[in-house]
């Protein structure tokens, strides 16, 4: 049931991020993937920072965050 609730968290940061980043998400299983990698690289950055959250809505704010920070990296790397 963890995972799930996982990839739930994963899909709507992903649509949150692509949404704040360009104006919309990139379908189902790519903004699982964009959440789940920022919910990671947000979990380190918010450690790095001193911040904690908890809760479904911390989660989910931690995951949109990276997720927004990881769109910017591509963004940036691909010269957009």
């Amino acid at each position: 049931m963890n995972i799930l609730i996982f990839l739930a968290i994963g899909a709507v940061a992903g649509w949150l991020a692509g949404t704040i980043m360009k104006g919309g998400g990139s379908g189902l299983l790519m903004n699982i993937v964009i959440g789940v990698i920022g919910a990671v690289l947000g979990g380190v950055l918010f450690g790095l920072l001193g911040i904690k959250t908890g809760g479904l809505i911390g989660e989910i704010v931690t995951a949109t965050v990276g997720a927004v920070l990881l769109l910017f990296i591509i963004g940036k790397v691909k010269g957009k």
